[in-house]
């Protein structure tokens, strides 16, 4: 079995010439990536320059400035002068006959539309909600599940210049009225409901109970219909839908094209905006160039259109003219290799996971791989947790046949990637290649000087990211106090990194997840890959408590592997042995599953605050609410 300090996958000579780096390395004129590399922290406008222009991202007009530093990196001018609408870049700029989206339901229903096809959907919507008096500035909310409409929804508010707000589709009812009412939403556009693990799930009876409350939105459009009706608030989508489109409004570069909220561990959500060209570029540096994915191949990532993730499968796939695959529904649902079946039916290219599924699938789903012809797949895009070694060994081996990179990036809702692999770069398990160039990606002690090799710090940027928030929504205090003041002249992400001697990158999980147990620092993904590694778990979740002896102590809540009924003692004993008898946790709590969100990532500050006996904080969010209950019962036990 390859071990940690060997290379797990190499590119061969053919991926690396057909890779989308060397073509963008070529277009620059630079001699190779490390050129570029240090050529985007000295010239950043011409690095920014170079790569629009290589996206052939489409300015209405061109700026007179790509960038302007002169008020600091914390105050970037971007686009001075420019003129830019997303949708040209998006829709507009593609193959007219290609498939933009493929969609199937839990019932194994199929529909498909072509970029033609999202352009007329989008277009008439558009027609639609400019009759309705809506336009530049206006803020709309989407709450919908993965359709192909949630493209057209997003699509449509960004051709006349309207700002989409982007609702989880599992939202309760108080989450939706406290978005609504923090960002002024004018508009919604919703769905009668959903599907999910065979259940129906209503999403319009949910936004009549949060607009139940004054709220400022005059109008909400129904896909559907079921759904009673509110007489002069609510519109069917096909009433709306329809009529001339005006053109895709000239709009200011930097106007704002989504307002993104962000949950913190406490208090109120934070509202990240993204603009037009900002967030053109830099989700297409992130799908063409960190995910290597190109015009007429295609991406399967269960996501949320709630979640930054939706975003980045979405107009990732539209900006590199390929074809998202989407699932009504969950990921394993109603056959634990429903992805597997999907990504074999529809010659998958890039199958994304996040480190939690692909633990899933290993559990409930090995046994089927073989039932499936994989071998579309070439890339296994990921972002978001931290992997385990065992697991990532997985994905490359059992899912790819060794053939396939595991293309992993991290960042955030505030800016997409800071760190990436490359495929032109062998890989180690859990790795990364390095910073994404135009981030000035770091990893920093405290003081804010780099780390040397096999030290953990703060994932930092030292440069202004052309994808970066333009601020909080109606909150510049709290950006500053979120991101800038912690290391003053750093952006401080909130993940704790390292490299190895060799320049390979790691995440270790979030800094506020970081444990301090008798004076000495750990992070939970050591604890969690040493218990997961004795193959009697398949999920583990590892946090901190108040110790009177040892300040902090390790508390684990896990979930047993099949055939196993949970032995405590052999995994304490598994991170004593891994880390030392220091992090030997204190408890080993089993439960039947892990609070998640609906992209699988699992929440530590849930189970933190039921193991203290604390309120959970904002729980809407979650996807199997369920879970804390049972963590809660099995605490008392």
């Amino acid at each position: 079995m390859t071990r940690d300090d060997e290379i797990a996958w190499r590119p061969s000579d053919d991926v690396r010439r057909a890779a989308n780096w060397t073509s963008f390395i070529a277009a620059s004129g630079c001699g190779d990536y490390q050129e570029l590399l240090a050529r985007s922290s000295a010239e950043p406008e011409w690095f920014w320059c170079a790569l629009a222009d290589w996206l052939g991202f489409r300015f209405r007009q061109t700026p007179e400035r790509m960038l302007d530093l002169s008020g600091g990196i914390m105050r970037p001018r971007w686009f001075i002068g420019g003129m830019a609408n997303l949708y040209d870049s998006a829709v507009t700029a593609n193959d007219p006959a290609r498939p933009a989206v493929i969609w199937e339901g839990e019932d194994g229903t199929t529909r498909q539309w072509s970029y033609a096809e999202l352009d007329r959907e989008a277009a008439a919507l558009a027609a639609g909600l400019s009759r309705l008096g809506l336009g530049a500035g206006d803020v709309v909310a989407v709450y919908l599940p993965m359709l192909p409409e949630t493209l057209a929804a997003f699509m449509a508010c960004a051709r006349i210049g309207c700002i989409t707000l982007p609702l989880f589709s599992g939202f309760g009812a108080d989450a939706i009225a406290q978005r609504l009412a923090m960002s002024g939403a004018r508009a919604m556009i919703t769905v009668d409901g959903t599907r999910r693990r065979g259940a129906a799930v209503p999403m319009k009876a949910v936004v009549d109970e949060a607009l139940r409350e004054p709220a400022e939105v005059r109008h909400v459009i129904v896909l559907g219909d079921d759904a009673p009706m509110r007489p002069g608030r609510d519109l069917r989508w096909r009433d709306v839908a329809h009529g001339e489109a005006p053109p895709a409004a000239e709009l200011p570069a930097e106007h704002p094209v989504l307002l993104m909220y962000t949950s913190g561990t406490t208090g109120r959500p934070k509202g990240t905006v993204h603009t037009h060209a900002g967030l053109g570029i830099k989700i297409g540096q992130d799908a063409r160039l960190t995910l290597d994915l190109k015009p007429g191949e295609r991406m399967l990532w269960p996501t949320d259109f709630g979640w930054f993730g939706g975003t980045v499968t979405i107009l990732g796939s539209l900006m590199a003219g390929a074809t998202l695959v989407i699932a009504e529904g969950a990921p394993t649902w109603p056959q634990p290799d429903r992805l597997l079946r999907l990504a074999a039916q529809h010659r998958v290219t890039h199958f994304g996971t996040a480190a939690t599924l692909a633990r899933m699938l290993r559990r409930d789903a090995d046994d089927a791989i073989e039932r499936h012809d994989l071998r579309s797949i070439r890339a296994f895009p990921s972002s978001g947790e931290a992997w385990d070694r065992e697991t990532w060994l997985w994905v490359m081996h059992r899912l790819g046949g060794g053939r396939a990179p595991i293309l992993n990036f991290s960042g955030g809702t505030e800016m997409c990637a800071i760190v990436g692999s490359n495929i032109l770069f062998p890989q180690k398990p859990g790795s990364f290649s390095g910073p994404v160039p135009g981030t000035g990606g770091d990893i920093v002690g405290p003081d804010g000087a780099s780390l040397p090799p096999g030290e953990v710090g703060e994932l930092v940027m030292r440069e202004a990211c052309i994808g970066t928030t333009r601020g909080l929504w109606q909150d510049e205090a709290r950006f500053i106090d979120s991101y800038w003041s912690q290391i003053p002249g750093l952006w401080v992400q909130g993940d704790l990194a390292s490299r190895d001697a060799e320049g390979f990158w790691f995440l270790h999980g979030r800094s506020d997840d970081t444990m301090k147990v008798a004076g000495k620092r750990v992070g939970p993904t050591e604890i969690e890959e040493a218990m997961l590694a004795t193959g009697t778990v398949t999920e583990v979740a590892a946090v901190g408590v108040p110790d009177a002896v040892t300040g902090t102590a390790v508390i684990c809540v896990a979930v047993a592997a099949p055939g196993h009924t949970g032995d405590a003692a052999l995994l304490a004993n598994a991170v004593a042995t891994a880390l030392g008898r220091s992090f030997k946790p204190k408890r080993v709590i089993f439960v039947p599953d892990l609070p998640k969100t609906r992209s699988m990532k699992i929440m530590r500050r849930v189970i933190r605050a039921a193991l203290a006996g604390q309120p959970p904080g904002d729980l809407s969010s979650l996807v199997n609410p369920e879970a804390v209950a049972a963590l809660s019962k099995e605490i008392q036990a």
